[in-house]
């Protein structure tokens, strides 16, 4: 006999499977809401959220077919035997879900496999490979062959206009400059090992040649997984056409990797408006000498900058560079008033760049930086540096400006979450990879934060502060040898001088402790005021954590702005009434502000949402 329409509803209605769908996906929900605050708290990879909502949709079937069966007058019982068997069930199909959603897919496993295989010499042993995309391309640097290792800096700076250019193609991953000069000279050794270490399925490589007037430049397109060779091209040019080169090879890249274009050519972002080699040259040197972040360099690094300037007034790209180089080095200043007069010349450069090119990313995130670090102006900042990303998505050192800044107004998550997207385009970059950890140190992720740390460690193992901060990470765990350990590697001795005074302070050696506070005092006075805060916040001193605050402000310490990155010197304050009286005072939120903040967003993590 065929059960008419009616009497099938009259069942459903009978063995209440409605109420129970209703009621697992309510369930359901709640779990996922649960899991997702504890996957972002832990780092726990995208697999696991796999498979458990795998298992939820095993387990929806489940329980209909249990409510169905044991639904004779609306009343279901489930016997110990069938929930083993559901347990049995539901513990295969989690195994499976783990299993294959594990493994990697073919495009990204080609060439991570060989390079795991041909790598080992040159790769460190902690070495990370990262999946590749079709549609991704790192610039490595093209080596110079004229002959004179002075002109090193000119075939450098071509390659990160090339980058630069690139970066302005739709769909396509370009690997930041960092990360990829990483490898300079090292393609034809190993094409598949490169690949996999920066995610990327294609590389550029090449050789510049400059001598006099004339440039040679020798282009290549290469396959990393197999190091085959997909375009090549040579270009001989007067010096002056050098500009137009850098758009011509762009796009005949873009062209050999079949993305879309805009427009057709690529648009060159470092072009001086009069043309002016000189001028150019010089923003490239100036650039060199920046990125190697020491005081006389940077005074080398502002000479050339200025020099571009001087020979073409309307260099917007120059007034950016020398700007940031500005902002960045204010802590080489020699004492308080060359702090105020750095900072005065760096705001003004900002602006002016700006002025004479508003759509620039690189100019807006000049002054956006400024706002922070220096004005302390935090509600022009972050819409100035979002109109920056919004410009150019692609820059992973503006991405990082804003992540800065997010984190300085005590949204850690947020800034978490943007400087994930920033080690995409830079896995190599160990900077990056310090304020990631220093982020998540802040945010209390102390075994997230301590990878990090190491990870920049090992990519650059003379790095100011890293060894530092990772002793103030393993004093939060009350790990005190480790952090000893690592406080007397630091190899800056401001930065040593702090961490030892913290450990010391830590595990109740206040006699050691006040000996390096002592010093720190008598030898660091100029260094930073924020540090001598931290110290004696770590020591129980209030009093004395504001007093030096207090002269952070009064001096525009740039490290003052990050109080909120600080894992131990906000929550040992929190509660005194002067510390939101300081948040005020520099336009931050205060602690009980975050705190509101983080406990409304805590169901849907800004991290989580970002990546």
């Amino acid at each position: 006999m065929i059960e008419t329409p009616a009497g099938f509803f009259a069942r459903l209605k009978q063995r209440k499977l409605v109420q129970w769908a209703l009621a697992y996906v309510a369930f359901a929900f709640a779990l996922i809401q649960v899991l997702d605050v504890v996957a972002g708290s832990y780092d726990w990879p995208h697999s696991a959220m796999h498979v458990v909502f795998g298992l939820l949709a095993l387990g929806f079937v489940i329980a209909l077919v249990l409510a169905w069966y044991h639904g004779e007058k609306g009343r279901q019982r489930v016997s110990g035997a069938e929930l083993l068997l559901i347990a049995l069930v539901l513990a295969i199909g989690g195994g499976l879900l783990w299993r294959f959603g594990s493994l990697p897919s073919r495009a990204g496993g080609s060439a991570a496999a060989p390079a795991a295989q041909r790598d080992r010499r040159s790769a460190p042993e902690n070495a990370r490979t990262l999946p590749a995309l079709a549609k991704s391309i790192a610039v490595l640097p093209l080596l110079n062959e004229s002959g004179d290792p002075k002109q090193d800096y000119f075939s450098d700076g071509l390659s990160e206009e090339l980058i630069s250019a690139l970066g302005q193609v739709r769909a396509l991953k370009v690997i930041g400059r960092n990360s990829s000069f990483q490898f300079r000279g090292r393609a034809q050794d190993d094409t598949a090992g490169i690949g996999a270490k920066l995610g990327v399925a294609t590389l550029l490589e090449g050789t510049v040649r400059k001598q006099g007037d004339e440039v040679r430049i020798v282009a290549s397109l290469i396959k990393a997984s197999d190091g085959s060779q997909l375009w090549s091209q040579t270009y001989d040019r007067q010096l002056k056409d050098v500009f137009a080169v850098q758009s011509e090879i762009a796009t005949s890249v873009a062209n050999a990797l079949k993305v879309n274009v805009f427009g057709g050519a690529v648009e060159a972002t470092d072009k001086p408006p009069s043309g002016n080699m000189a001028a150019y040259d010089a923003m490239l040197q100036g650039r060199y000498y920046a990125d190697r972040r020491t005081r006389a360099d940077y005074l080398k690094a502002v000479a050339y900058y200025q020099q571009a300037i001087k020979l073409d007034p309307d260099y917007a790209l120059a007034y950016a560079r020398l700007a940031i180089a500005q902002q960045w080095f204010n802590d080489w200043v020699a004492n308080d008033e060359e702090r105020k007069m750095v900072g005065a010349e760096a705001r003004a450069n900002a602006r002016k760049a700006v002025e004479l090119a508003p759509q620039s990313a690189l100019a807006l995130g000049a002054l956006g930086i400024n706002q922070a670090w220096s004005d302390f102006d935090y509600a022009a900042a972050e819409p100035t540096l979002r109109k920056a990303v919004a410009l150019d998505p692609s820059n992973a050192e503006t991405l990082y400006q804003l992540a800065d800044v997010t984190a300085c107004l005590g949204r850690l998550g947020e800034a978490i979450g943007t400087m994930r997207k920033v080690l995409v385009m830079e896995p190599l970059n160990a900077s990056f990879h310090f304020y990631t950890g220093q982020f998540l140190a802040a945010a209390g992720r102390y075994g997230a934060a301590e990878a990090e740390l190491k990870r920049a460690i090992e990519l650059q193992p003379a790095m100011v502060a890293a060894h530092a901060l990772l002793a103030m990470v393993y004093i939060q765990q009350h790990r005190f040898a480790e952090a000893m350990t690592a406080a007397k590697a630091e190899p800056q001795p401001e930065a040593r001088r702090w961490a030892l005074a913290s450990t010391y302070f830590a595990q109740g050696d206040a006699a050691r402790g006040q000996q390096q506070l002592d010093d720190m005092i008598r030898l660091d006075s100029n260094f930073g005021d924020t540090y001598m805060a931290m110290v004696y916040a770590m020591r129980g001193d209030a009093d004395n954590a504001f007093a030096w605050l207090d002269r952070a402000v009064a001096t525009r310490d740039p490290g003052v702005a990050t109080l909120y990155e600080l894992p131990w010197l906000v929550p040992a304050l929190r509660k005194d009434p002067r510390m939101a009286t300081l948040c005020r005072k520099l336009g931050l939120p205060t602690p009980d502000e975050v705190a509101a903040q983080r406990a409304a967003s805590a169901t849907v993590p800004a991290e989580a949402a970002t990546q």
